[in-house]
């Protein structure tokens, strides 16, 4: 009995992901040639010949990729729409993401939620986007915003408001436009507006007694000296490392125990057996 059980849930199983298989066929058939696994919104389909219907022995490992999306967790799902959504940068409702992803936004609720609710998804109506901290369209824009900018802006605010907006910062930067100050990892870099007001020329020992001063590598240490003085810092790294840990974006890896190997110098047992210590390392 219990085997008949299994049985008719297998055969269940089947159906379903033959529906699955044969609605996605189905609908692809409509669609024009694009790059593959990327469905862009608002185009016009143009009717052809229906595809034979899918066998389940004839696609199983589609039907396993299917399955462990779906399995998978709401953060790894809600990853796999947030990448769509930016390397395309085009609108997408949640048939067209579940096409392109096999995400099934609809049968999830708890992934619907936490889409709705990410500062990086736009949800306009039935339609999902990506949205960026700064929406910006091309380097004059990007130009623009850093010089509104009197205490300059952090790299990570607009390295994502267009795909090739680091391009544009480093062409800028290069142009002499704009400064681009490291920090002490990249996600404290800074860009600033390069004032062409404030181009002089400076005396080299002048520029020599400032490259030899000895400054603290921590941006924390700096600000507390500037402190000391009674100079207000024009910058606030505790509050932006704050914000950093808040969101993800700063991410610390620990740092490995190196393995050490037998040498010379380690404490043997065994003694008996010197055949095992003959190729120690010294």
């Amino acid at each position: 009995m219990a085997l008949n059980e299994r049985l008719n849930k297998f055969k269940q199983q089947q159906e379903r992901c033959q529906t699955t298989l044969s609605s996605i066929a189905s609908s692809r058939a409509f669609m024009p040639k694009v790059a593959p696994g990327i469905r862009p919104a608002n185009v016009h389909f143009s009717p052809v010949k229906p595809l034979q219907p899918i066998k389940f022995s004839d696609d199983t490992e589609t039907l396993q990729h299917i399955n462990s999306v779906r399995k998978s967790t709401v953060g790894a799902q809600m990853k796999l729409v947030i990448d769509l959504l930016y390397k395309t940068r085009q609108a997408f409702t949640a048939e067209q993401i579940n096409e392109a992803t096999y995400v099934d936004i609809h049968g999830n609720k708890a992934l619907f939620d936490s889409l709705r609710n990410n500062p990086k998804v736009k949800l306009d109506g039935r339609h999902f986007s990506y949205k960026p901290t700064h929406v910006l369209t091309g380097r004059d824009q990007l130009h623009s915003l850093i010089k509104k900018q009197v205490d300059g802006i952090v790299v990570e605010e607009v390295k994502d408001a267009y795909p090739s907006v680091l391009e544009d910062l480093q062409a800028l930067k290069a142009s002499g436009d704009v400064w681009w100050l490291s920090g002490t990892n990249s996600q404290e870099d800074t860009t600033h507006f390069n004032d062409p007001r404030y181009r002089i020329t400076v005396d080299i020992d002048l520029k020599q007694l400032f490259r030899g001063t000895e400054l603290p590598r921590d941006m924390l240490d700096i600000e507390k000296e500037l402190k000391k003085i009674g100079e207000k810092p024009s910058t606030d790294t505790a509050k932006r490392r704050a914000l950093a840990e808040i969101s993800g974006a700063a991410s610390k890896s620990k740092a490995r125990k190196k393995q050490r190997g037998i040498t010379s110098r380690t404490r043997l047992t065994n003694r008996h057996l010197p055949e095992l210590f003959e190729n120690l390392s010294t």
